[in-house]
């Protein structure tokens, strides 16, 4: 995972944790055959792809509201 990408993508998603969960369930995605979101000239791992795609707002998150947590636990 190059750094320069990582510190790019901190700077849109701020938590660590949720970067993190989001490069791993896209990275999941890619190996698949999904299609990447952005094109690059230099072969680029799966995780550098998905930072790149985050870096670029090609994807995002959004986080569940308190009443769509309740509905999901019952």
């Amino acid at each position: 995972m190059r750094d320069d990408y990582l510190k790019a993508a901190l700077l849109k998603i701020d938590d660590p944790n949720i970067l993190i969960n989001l490069v791993s369930r896209r990275v999941k995605q890619l190996r698949r055959g999904h299609r990447a979101l952005v094109e690059s000239l230099e072969k680029l791992s799966a995780e550098d792809i998905a930072l790149r795609e985050i870096i670029e707002g090609k994807i995002s998150y959004q986080m569940p509201t308190l009443q769509e947590m309740a509905d999901y636990r019952g």
